[in-house]
């Protein structure tokens, strides 16, 4: 009889230990959800903020190209004609 209780001691040891392990992967397991959320909405800022400085940095060129340095004559020449053709296209637009 004692051979039976001394497995069921042992049993309900386990059972307990694995109980325990499984309540401790779920709190990691939350934690590492949490972490993996917070580095999203980081990476979705970051996105945000590089964006925001692309066109920045492509208003910046625009507006260099513009001001017509000796650099970017032919730039800038392309960059005048393209803004002719949408600036008529938007008169042809409202004239209709």
């Amino acid at each position: 009889m004692s051979n039976i209780e001394d497995i069921v001691d042992s049993l309900e040891n386990k059972i307990s230990k694995v109980l325990h392990k499984l309540e401790s992967l779920k709190q990691a397991n939350t934690k590492l959800k949490e972490a993996l959320q917070e580095s999203e909405m980081k990476l979705q800022e970051q996105d945000k903020q590089m964006e925001s400085w692309e066109e920045k940095y492509e208003a910046l060129k625009m507006a260099k190209a513009i001001l017509g340095s000796d650099d970017n004559k032919r730039e800038t020449k392309l960059k005048i004609n393209t803004l002719i053709r949408d600036i008529d296209h938007c008169i042809s637009q409202l004239s209709e």
